[in-house]
């Protein structure tokens, strides 16, 4: 298999450039509400599923010698939105502003994103494979995959880095509370999962409503919960 003869980075001859997807993530997320605002932060899977150009056993020999790779990927659902020199991140409460370059705000000019995910194996049997699984991710599903790179600990791990406004920010750890009855409703497999994401807070960083009733979709379910204090209850759960 020839890579370079599948044109995956197309010069437009008028400065720009379209750049191709060589797989896909498939996730539980389906909307945006309730996914990590970073990866690594929750134990949520993933598979990566290859496009059929890229498809082959040689592109991966050796990755599954590494604990964690790269992934580059796309903001597809953002590809249309303005676009702004400047952004508000929720974790300033939503009035400061700062610029783009200085946050990883999905609103972007080329709507590339970048997160570090632990290769937890590589399915070679699966149909579409070979399938790479992951955890930690922080992405819709069906999200359109530009590239992989494995994470390489010496050089991707700083120990004396600075990390700007983030620097300040404690990350939420909040307490669930969910009734036997509710938590039933709720997949053994994935219960480590959900209320992972819960305690990371998914509200935005400016609502702060106690009587509120929160809706989060994951894994076909939707999750009602409410926020007093650090305590988040889980109020009900439906299949959609």
């Amino acid at each position: 298999m020839d890579f370079d003869s599948d044109n995956h980075i197309t010069d437009n001859n008028d400065g720009s450039y379209t750049i191709n997807p060589i797989a896909d993530i498939y996730t539980n997320f389906s909307e945006k509400f309730g996914i990590p605002r970073q990866s690594g932060l929750a134990p949520c899977l993933g598979r990566i599923v290859f496009r059929d150009n890229y498809r082959t056993r040689d592109a991966i020999k050796g990755l599954s010698d590494f604990s964690h790779i790269w992934v580059i990927w796309s903001f597809s659902e953002n590809i249309d939105k303005k676009k702004t020199p400047t952004v508000r991140p929720p974790k300033l409460g939503g009035n400061e502003h700062v610029g783009v370059f200085s946050t990883r705000s999905p609103f972007r000019p080329n709507n590339l994103g970048l997160s570090s995910l632990k290769l937890e194996s590589i399915d070679y049997d699966d149909p579409s494979g070979p399938v790479l699984i992951v955890s930690g991710v922080d992405m819709l599903n069906g999200t359109p995959i530009f590239d992989i790179k494995p994470y390489i600990a010496y050089a991707d791990s700083h120990s004396n880095a600075r990390g700007g406004f983030t620097d300040v920010i404690d990350l939420p750890n909040f307490k669930i509370q969910v009734s036997d009855e509710i938590e039933k409703k709720i997949p053994y497999e994935l219960r480590d999962e959900i209320y992972s994401l819960l305690r990371l807070n998914p509200r935005p960083g400016y609502q702060n409503d106690p009587n509120r009733i929160y809706g989060m979709s994951y894994a076909g379910m939707n999750i009602s919960f409410s926020v007093q204090g650090n305590t988040i209850t889980i109020t009900n759960i439906k299949r959609l």
